[in-house]
């Protein structure tokens, strides 16, 4: 794969980067995202970290995309990430 910055970045730093941003990508479908103007491209993004923070600090053994579909479908579960004493 080829990867196109105007950062200038170290190789572990792009790498984490990348990683970064694919994760969001698979489990937010962050690429096919309508939201682009004003702020709201922004708020979306600290939005989609702050879930992604909450379903990753989860102990459990799934895939984060099916923690945070599971978050979706079943309120006792998301009540369960909300409610996460986190140190």
């Amino acid at each position: 794969m080829l990867y196109i910055s105007s950062a200038t970045l170290s190789a572990p730093a792009a790498a984490d980067a990348v990683r970064g941003h694919w994760v969001l990508d698979v489990t937010f479908k962050d690429d096919l995202s309508r939201v682009r103007t004003g702020h709201g491209a922004k708020n979306m993004a600290v939005v989609r970290h702050f879930a992604f923070n909450l379903v990753r600090a989860i102990s459990d053994k799934r895939p984060l995309k099916t923690r945070r579909k599971r978050a979706a479908w079943d309120p006792s579960y998301l009540a369960s990430i909300l409610n996460m004493n986190i140190p």
